[in-house]
């Protein structure tokens, strides 16, 4: 069956939260632990066969966003889902008082209960409302967003189809590309503004409702951060600015040699090569067929994933008008499946997010056939961030597929902008403990915050005063800001672990898969230190990680001659 093919009727709210109730009363008169355990199944394949559907409205909803009818059933998932978020804390509150939890942590692990607690803490039903007018903004976010045409090069383009430009060697072109879009965003600024005020007064509401001071420990909680706090962030990005930014500044210098400006302005930031940047050659069709023989090469088990993915048309990955924008994978567990959505613009990007995002695509189906509990598949999302961020790195065998000849061009560049990457999504992290910090911020404020913090972790650069990028307002374009708060650490610790099965791949290409297949079949059974380090990797929260990864990667990166 073809996704296109896959039927769609939206589930009865009223009977999934009824079935709920039925499994709460079953959890409390069952007499063993192997009784609660079956409980425990049967009451998560209700609960995602019921968020299947809501994934399959989800993905048809981002492919078209003027689509009228997904996107009431968007609206509808969107109000609904919070209340059953309160039936399932109900049953989880009964697992956690259950009286054979000791033997169900032996034969499950304690993860389970971990996250559960976690959840006891960050929800009340009277926060309800609350839930349901915080999913209203984000969507006005992201169909304000994906409303964008600009009109450039003679053409009406979605804004992702800017990259090309963004990245082209004549560097009046660059420049235009990145005022076209902030001109966008300008022509909108009171809308954009808006929408953040509201989510922040929102959320802060919200984590005063369940006693917190504010949000930085209710994002926390919901991020599932099961194993370390902001102070163990804090210390991060001290090694992010002690370690990497040195590195980081040595390597843009190098990088404004090879493009050879007097000095690097904004504009030029992605632009890599004189003679420009390396491009995927050939079509969509093209580079998907590539990505077949790729996944079909790598190994027996990658092989099998990736026939499943062409046999049901898993994939939406052409920029259009209407399209929502990003890339994500989500998963229809009814159909044992996941899908890759992206919006390619003839960019490196779009072997980058076909890459990661089958790395996550791939983590989903492992854990689906070697983890039989829905809520022990995935770890928390740091740790999911490492299957699809080593997955960028492993595939390098097969890099020529799509680069041909620009292929060195392509994996120098793509080294270097994970080590550039790490301080951007630091700083990312760090405005926004700021700004839930400093609730009552103005968006001048908050934009004098972050363009400080440009300062401290891009101290490279210039943006020229650029509309819009030039008054620090930059940050709004990065849609997790809006719609997935403090979901970007989890970025940089992936990173960090992904650089490390890189120098691995470095040494033995062999070894290193085993390290990646061995991490990715422990699903989310353990918390992110613990997958990390029963894999034989070294925790980012390490003192001396980021500091011994500078020196083996960067070593590489300043090897390479191109």
């Amino acid at each position: 069956m073809k996704f296109s093919e896959i039927p769609y009727s939206r589930p009865s709210h009223e009977e999934l939260l009824k079935k709920i109730s039925d499994y709460t009363q079953a959890l409390k008169s069952a007499d063993s632990a192997d009784k609660q355990i079956e409980i425990l199944k049967n009451c998560e394949k209700a609960v995602s066969s019921f968020y299947t559907s809501a994934s399959i409205a989800h993905v048809r909803n981002t492919i078209d966003t003027r689509d009228e009818f997904y996107d009431a059933e968007r609206k509808y998932y969107d109000e609904i889902g919070p209340v059953i978020t309160e039936k399932q804390q109900e049953f989880e509150k009964e697992l956690l008082s259950s009286p054979f939890r000791k033997d169900i942590e032996k034969k499950l692990g304690s993860v389970l209960f971990i996250n559960a607690e976690m959840g006891q803490k960050g929800f009340d039903p009277k926060i309800i409302p609350l839930m349901q007018e915080e999913n209203v903004l984000t969507a006005q976010y992201q169909k304000l967003y994906a409303s964008a045409t600009v009109h450039f090069d003679g053409k009406d383009l979605p804004l992702p189809m800017l990259g090309q430009y963004k990245q082209s060697p004549d560097r009046d072109i660059r420049k235009s590309a990145f005022e076209v879009e902030g001109k966008f965003f300008d022509d909108h600024r009171a809308e954009f503004d808006e929408i953040f005020d509201k989510l922040i007064k929102n959320r802060t509401k919200q984590a005063q409702e369940l006693g917190f001071d504010n949000f930085l420990e209710l994002g926390y909680i919901r991020r599932q951060r099961n194993c370390y706090g902001p102070d163990d962030v804090k210390n991060y990005r001290k090694q992010v600015l002690e370690d990497l930014v040195p590195l980081v500044k040595q390597l843009k210098e190098k990088q404004r040699q090879r493009i050879e400006v007097d000095k690097l302005k904004f504009y030029d930031d992605v632009f890599c090569f004189k003679d420009g940047n390396a491009n995927p050659h050939g079509t969509p069709e093209h580079l998907l067929a590539c990505a077949k023989q790729m996944y079909s090469e790598m190994s027996p088990e990658t092989k099998e994933f990736i026939e499943l993915m062409f046999d049901m048309d898993l994939f939406d990955v052409i920029s259009k008008p209407g399209k929502a924008p990003g890339g994500y994978c989500t998963s229809f567990h009814d159909y044992n499946c996941p899908f890759i959505f992206s919006n390619f613009n003839g960019t490196s990007g779009d072997v980058d997010v076909l890459t990661h995002e089958a790395g996550h695509a791939f983590a989903f189906y492992t854990a689906m056939k070697e983890i039989p509990f829905v809520s022990l598949q995935e770890p928390s999302m740091e740790g999911c961030e490492v299957h699809s961020m080593s997955m960028e790195f492993l595939t390098s065998p097969w890099h020529h597929l799509f680069f041909e000849e620009e292929t060195a061009k392509y994996q120098l560049s793509h080294a270097e902008d994970a080590l550039f990457f790490i301080p951007y999504g630091t700083m990312v992290d760090y405005f926004q403990e700021l700004v839930y910090t400093n609730p009552d911020w103005t968006p001048e404020q908050r934009n004098e915050a972050w363009a400080k913090l440009e300062t401290e972790f891009r101290p490279y650069m210039d943006f020229d005063n650029l509309p819009f990028y030039g008054r620090g307002a930059g940050w709004q374009r990065q849609l997790h800001i809006y719609l997935y708060p403090f979901y970007y650490i989890d970025y940089c610790m992936a990173q960090t672990v992904a650089l490390q099965i890189f120098a691995k791949h470095l040494k033995d290409e062999k070894s290193a898969w085993e390290t990646y297949l061995k991490y990715t079949k422990m699903g989310g059974t353990k918390t992110f230190v613990d997958l990390v380090k029963s894999a034989g990797l070294i925790s980012p929260l390490d003192n001396g990680c980021l500091k011994d990864i500078c020196e083996t990667i960067g070593n590489w990166v300043n090897k390479q001659e191109i």
